[in-house]
Order: structure tokens, then C-alpha cells, then sequence
């Protein structure tokens, strides 16, 4: 089955579009049905709930059916809705990174962190954002394994764009829910692009995981932003390639506080150049900025670049 929030992938698994800013192919939740219940990897963000179960209801199941939610991380685009989810679902329980955890049982730090970045438009993006109770939360130690939806996914820590980040193995389908270490790729366009956020950006230890992600040998990447692939391989070459770049880009072009605002538009117009040069690559140049704004990327980058100088003394 399938309409415009989801399409079926494979059997019991599905993936919605929550149509985030009202733009299709930016931010993704999958399905996951069994045996054992009903799993949810990703919730997205509040305001977009309602395209959620709209897909949910399109894929044949009610949302009340949830009985497990997994993310991947707890930024907002990936785990902002749990805490309301959770309100609405009050059988299900909620898997998350040890580290993360209790960022969603108590959203304070949380919040404070994204307000810095996002400002006044928090409430735009990312609605209501509430606790989930602590009782109700698994956390999912390295290696650790759990049912899903008639699959055994096991968990894989895989730092380098939060330390409180997960990955998702299926060794049974060689499905890789990547979350955010996978990287963002848009519209079908061989292009993949690093979300280099703060505050956790750390370009080795992504290095790592997309290592560790390569010697699983996967058959597919289940991204977050967006959907899947099966050219595992060359996503994550492409990915290693252009974090690469960019953090070379940075220790050279942001050596001075002052010059941020002009790398800024550098960044972004190199960027759109890469865009532009490949086949329906200049219909992504806005949802790429959609789903890792160039402001947010470059804050990152300059913040990793200020800690390794101070590092050095």
C-alpha cells in the first residue's frame, strides 16, 4: 500500500514522510509490524504527528497499535514528538541511547540548547516538545538487541554526529536504520551530505561509525533523511568524501569568529553549485537547507574547529 506519507519497503515495514514544512522527502519515521507487536523508529517532530498517523492509518494499522517507539537520537527532528507520542500511547516504551535518555525524561537542557540555535522559530519547528516518564524508557547498550516488529535489530553506537546516537541492524535483511550518521541524501540525487551540528560534532569518531556501519556489509541504508538505498557503498564513500572536505574547508576558511557569517554563504552557495551540476540536484538545493541549514552546519564546524585550536593551546 501506498499514497503520499508512505510507502511499503519491504514485508512489515514501512516508511512515512512527515511532509515536514509541508515539503514531501525531508524527515522519515518507519513502521515496523510483526508478531510482536508494532515498532516506530523515529517519531519527528509534534507538529507533524498528524501526518504521522495519518501514514500509520495508511499502512493499515492504528496508531494506538504502537507498542514501541526507537530513535535513533534525541534531537528534535528525530525524537522532538516522544514525549507526546508516549502521552497518547500508553502501553508503548520508548528506546533510546543511555546518554540521550535522560534528555527525554527532562527536556530542560534540551531545549535551552535547541532555543540557542533555532531561536524564535523553535515553536514553528518543533512544537510541543514534554517529558517522557522515566519509567517507561529502555535504554540500549552497545550490541544490545530487541524485537521489532518480527525482526531482532540490534544496536549500534555510532557517534561522530551526537555522542548519544544510534544505529539500527537488521543482520537478517541487512537494513541499516542510520539515522543521522548515515548522513541526508534528497530526492534520489547521488549527493550525500554531512549534518554537522552542535554541539557533538566530532568528524573522527563519525569516521568511525561509518567504518563500523561498511563491515557490516549492509544491503540496504534506511535513512532518516530520506528513505532507502541500496548502494551502501558508494553512500557511505560519498559521505566520508564531502565530511572530509568540509571539515578541511573549515580550519581553513574559519579561523577568525569574524568570518563566520561570510562562510556562511560560502558554504551554502558551494553547496548549491555541487547541486546544480547533477541530474535533479537544483530541485533539492531548498529541502537540503530544509533538512541541514547551512547556518546550523557551519555553527558545527566552526565550534569543532574553536575546540581543537583551544586543544592545542
Amino acid at each position: 500500500m501506498s499514497d503520499a506519507t508512505v510507502q511499503q519497503l519491504g514485508p512489515g515495514l514501512w516508511v512515512i514522510d512527515h511532509h515536514f514544512l509541508g515539503v514531501p522527502g525531508i524527515i522519515a519515521s518507519y513502521l515496523l509490524a510483526g508478531e510482536d507487536g508494532l515498532t516506530l523508529i523515529e517519531t519527528g517532530p509534534t507538529p507533524t504527528l498528524g501526518t504521522l498517523r495519518s501514514g500509520i492509518r495508511a499502512a493499515g494499522f492504528a496508531p494506538e497499535q504502537i507498542t514501541q517507539i526507537a530513535v535513533t537520537h534525541i534531537h528534535l527532528d528525530h525524537a522532538g514528538a516522544a514525549g507526546v507520542l508516549m502521552r497518547e500511547l500508553p502501553q508503548a516504551r520508548l528506546l533510546v541511547h543511555p546518554a540521550g535518555a535522560p534528555h527525554l525524561i527532562d527536556p530542560t537542557k534540551l531545549l535551552a540548547s535547541a532555543g540557542r540555535l533555532y531561536g524564535a522559530d523553535m515553536d514553528r519547528l518543533w512544537g510541543e516538545v514534554i517529558p517522557v516518564p522515566a519509567a517507561r524508557v529502555r535504554t540500549l547498550a552497545d550490541g544490545e538487541t530487541f524485537r521489532a516488529g518480527g525482526r531482532e535489530l540490534t544496536a549500534l553506537d555510532t557517534p561522530g554526529h551526537a555522542n548519544h546516537h544510534l544505529a539500527y541492524y537488521d543482520p537478517a535483511s541487512g537494513d541499516v536504520f542510520t539515522g543521522d550518521v548515515g548522513g541526508v541524501r534528497l530526492g534520489r540525487v547521488p549527493y550525500v551530505r554531512p549534518p554537522t551540528v552542535p554541539p557533538e560534532f566530532d568528524p573522527a569518531a563519525w569516521r568511525a561509525s561509518i567504518a563500523r556501519l561498511r563491515a557490516l556489509r549492509p544491503r540496504r541504508l534506511l535513512l532518516t533523511h530520506f528513505g532507502a538505498f541500496d548502494d551502501p557503498d558508494w553512500h557511505l564513500d560519498d559521505l566520508l568524501y564531502r565530511l572530509g572536505e568540509w571539515v578541511g574547508w573549515a580550519e581553513a576558511r574559519l579561523r577568525d569568529p569574524a568570518e563566520q557569517e561570510a562562510a556562511l554563504a560560502e558554504l551554502r552557495a558551494r553547496g548549491d553549485a555541487e547541486l546544480a551540476a547533477l541530474p535533479g540536484g537544483a530541485a533539492v538545493q531548498g529541502p537540503f537547507e530544509i533538512a541541514t541549514g547551512s547556518a546550523i552546519s557551519v555553527a558545527g564546524l566552526a565550534r569543532y574547529v574553536r575546540k581543537r585550536r583551544e586543544a592545542r593551546g
